[in-house]
């Protein structure tokens, strides 16, 4: 998923904090996109429908909430110069810590919210969720993908992929494309989003008839060495390695598989999207590299969003970004459908809102999935993509 995240890439010690993980039809609209404002669109009045956001803006897992907001901001600001609904976002900033999520949720609360966009890491999201769930606020979350974010709450839906199902698809792809029969399996055993992909990708690959010949971790993504994880796996002759694992320590993986002359097909997920524009990295590492992500900034159906991306904060947008699009462009779309005013209680709003989320004739186009929709148990329901690095770029495969 989730995925999902663009900082500056530090080759020793300062490493990601945990990560957990829509555009409606005729999305790609208006001109660009403001600067990345944490309090809103300039565009925002006071008939504005109140959206708080929540994310790490600062810290290790910055840029991932970066990526979030400015995406939003975007959506956000095209929706406004349309003329129709308009909505106000405040983001505030959790530093990828649940305590700190609570506190930017109040913070939030006493501005007037109505809907809560985020949060954008998982372990701040479940414990967000909790409060949303009992206080009956709407909330969707663009890059949390654990499945306890959604778990007995119906207000609470997600736009990137479970960890389960983007775990159970990756091995259906490897087997299904016949990549490899012996496969490794390395994860962050310390972190939740890693560990569901890699037990749910462990399963399925078994079922699949994959021989998954290393299974090995590692605590924390502060992890520099993993000379003896990756000579498990070829030693027992895995031919593609598994990493459900952010882009920070898969770059020093791929730095110490090349110093080991070991190069087997290696596999991320989402939270891998953004290796290829770290800072100090060599590009030529990743050649050959494949990872699921919904979203591939070098389509030509992203063009639009690139460049307004790029006009606006200097960079080329990642999945989180597009990720924090489509949340924004959905919950237009839901609040067309239910005809969400300003002046509504967030009560009323949110029982509105899941209605609209839940209805069979309910869906959204985004940049990260077409004809995305929702279950009762929050879920959406894409089709995934997986990229491979080509040349220094990802060629959708």
């Amino acid at each position: 998923m989730k995925k999902k995240n663009v900082c500056s890439f530090v080759l020793a010690a300062a490493m990601m904090a945990t990560l957990a993980g829509c555009g409606s039809s005729g999305a790609s609209s208006a001109p660009a996109a403001s600067g990345g404002s944490a309090s809103g669109s300039a565009a925002a009045t006071a008939a504005a429908i109140k959206i708080g956001g929540i994310g790490p803006l600062t810290g290790g897992a910055a840029a991932y909430g970066i990526a979030t907001r400015n995406g939003a901001q975007i959506a956000v600001d095209e929706i406004n110069a349309k003329g129709g609904l308009q909505f106000e976002l405040n983001f505030q900033d959790d530093e990828a810590d649940a305590e700190k999520g609570v506190n930017a949720y109040h913070t939030l609360q006493d501005w007037g919210m109505q809907i809560v966009y985020g949060c954008t890491t998982t372990g701040s999201c479940v414990n967000v969720a909790a409060e949303t769930n009992t206080d009956r606020y709407f909330q969707l979350t663009p890059s949390a993908s654990s499945t306890d974010v959604t778990a007995g709450k119906d207000n609470v839906f997600q736009v990137c992929f479970t960890d389960p199902g983007q775990g159970t698809t990756a091995a259906d792809y490897v087997a299904d494309k016949g990549l490899a029969k012996k496969v490794a399996v390395l994860y962050n055993n310390g972190d939740a989003y890693s560990t569901g992909i890699a037990t749910a990708f462990a399963n399925e690959a078994a079922a699949k008839g994959l021989e998954v010949v290393s299974n090995t971790t590692f605590p924390d993504d502060t992890n520099t060495d993993f000379s003896v994880q990756l000579s498990d796996a070829k030693n027992n002759g895995a031919e593609l390695v598994f990493m459900p694992i952010y882009y920070t320590p898969a770059s020093l993986v791929l730095n110490q598989a090349k110093s080991m002359d070991y190069s087997p097909i290696f596999f991320g997920g989402d939270g891998m999207d953004g290796i290829l524009s770290m800072e100090g990295f060599d590009t030529s590492l990743a050649e050959g590299l494949m990872l699921m992500t919904p979203f591939n900034a070098s389509d030509a159906s992203a063009a639009d969003f690139v460049d307004k991306y790029k006009a606006a904060y200097g960079e080329t947008p990642n999945q989180f970004a597009a990720d924090g699009y489509d949340c924004i462009y959905a919950i237009n779309a839901a609040c067309e459908k239910a005809g969400i005013t300003a002046d509504m209680s967030h009560e009323d709003t949110c029982e509105a809102m899941i209605a609209a989320f839940t209805a069979s004739d309910f869906s959204v186009d985004g940049l990260t999935g077409k004809g995305m929709t929702w279950g009762t148990n929050g879920e959406v329901s894409k089709a995934p993509m997986v990229v491979k690095v080509e040349n220094g770029a990802y060629t959708t495969m």
